[in-house]
């Protein structure tokens, strides 16, 4: 059985590894060293910036994406291009590592669930058999959320969509239309493990305008974070997604509770490894010479209970930024290397960096994980 995704490291290195210094030295099998060996998979998020097919579909407001806009003629062959970018990315997260494309990935700005098919079905992504979870939603532009997985270490248990509900001006009578919040429970490797992804509200309007969407769409993830820590406060969870907000934000601070050390943590408190990679100066999306951390993944805290690495363990959090997923010239050189400028297709990837997580195990129980 083929099992790439398995690192050989001993808990010395791994511990090298987490302090950011060293040289990687050559893996040898515990056979060989009788040393704990490891598990590594790659946890995703991204933003793939209007990934809409070209057909016009009469029952959704697809007329305002992009590549609707342009002549029609040019539309299969953008779209074409447009899903080989982004499964190029997807099957590149992690991989220094993980030596795999992402067990499990998050995605959100997408049209529909035929769009995911071609992605995942486009070379890059097609031999690592990613199945897909996803529900239309009410959103006002067509654009959805969903995850993907590997089904070679997930398996779903459950999923359902939680309809976050807005209203314009706090008008009851006038109801705002945005993306669900999709709740995933499955099974990594045989652990369970329950996923939230978000695509909250936009600043359109402005920052302070628009934060009570926000707010309101962290307050429908966090009821449903409660109601599985009600059943078990040892709950493996992770929220994920394209927050328009940062880690100071009210949305993710107060709402959320997600804290950036993991000593501050309590049996139900969240953890945002983001905010310390923000507080560094890196970010996933740019705006006007000011970088911001939209995308997010923040675990429970159980994940950071390392328990002698018998189960998933959080390892490292990172924005996969590399130089290639760049805008490489003029004015915004160095911002993510976005697909569209207004209705012109730039060859390029997405407005947002991707995030990831590794999560860490032993592979082999039956060894001892101290040096």
């Amino acid at each position: 059985m083929k099992n790439t995704n398995l690192l050989i490291v001993t808990l010395l290195i791994l511990n090298f590894y987490s302090c950011g210094g060293g040289k990687k030295t050559a893996d040898k099998s515990s056979s060989d060293t009788g040393k704990a060996t490891y598990k590594i998979n790659t946890i995703a998020f991204y933003n793939l910036e209007n990934l809409f097919d070209p057909e016009d579909d009469p029952q959704k407001k697809d007329e305002y994406s992009p590549i609707m806009e342009m002549a029609e003629s040019e539309r299969e062959g953008i779209y074409q291009k447009k899903l080989n970018n982004m499964a190029k990315v997807i099957a590149k997260i992690g991989e220094e590592k993980a030596k795999q494309p992402p067990a499990v990935i998050g995605v959100c700005e997408l049209e529909n669930y035929g769009v995911l098919q071609d992605l995942v079905n486009q070379g890059p992504l097609k031999e690592h058999d990613y199945e897909i979870i996803h529900y239309d939603s009410p959103d006002e532009r067509s654009i959805d959320v969903a995850l993907l997985y590997r089904k070679s270490v997930f398996r779903s248990m459950y999923s359902e969509p939680h309809e976050v509900v807005l209203y314009e001006n706090d008008d009851p009578g006038e109801r705002d239309y945005t993306r669900d919040v999709l709740y995933v429970k499955g099974k990594l490797d045989g652990e369970v493990i329950h996923f939230l992804v978000n695509h909250w509200p936009s600043r359109s309007g402005g920052e302070k305008r628009s934060r009570p969407n926000r707010v309101n769409a962290a307050k429908t993830a966090k009821k449903v974070i409660d109601s599985v820590q009600s059943q078990n406060p040892y709950a493996k969870i992770m929220l994920m997604g394209d927050l328009n907000d940062g880690p100071e934000n009210k949305s993710v601070k107060e709402i959320i509770g997600a804290k950036d050390e993991i000593e501050k943590l309590e049996l139900k408190g969240m953890y945002n490894p983001f905010e310390k990679i923000y507080d560094q100066g890196i970010g996933t999306i740019a705006w006007r010479d000011t970088w911001d951390l939209f995308d997010h993944i923040i675990i429970s805290k159980p994940f950071t209970d390392k328990d002698d690495y018998k189960t998933y363990s959080f390892y490292k959090a990172g924005v996969y930024n590399p130089v290639w997923l760049q805008n490489p010239k003029g004015q915004y050189q160095g911002y993510p290397y976005r697909a569209f400028v207004g209705s012109t297709f730039t060859g390029g990837y997405s407005d947002h960096f991707p995030v990831f997580m590794y999560l860490i195990k032993r592979a082999n129980p039956d060894k001892t994980a101290s040096n």
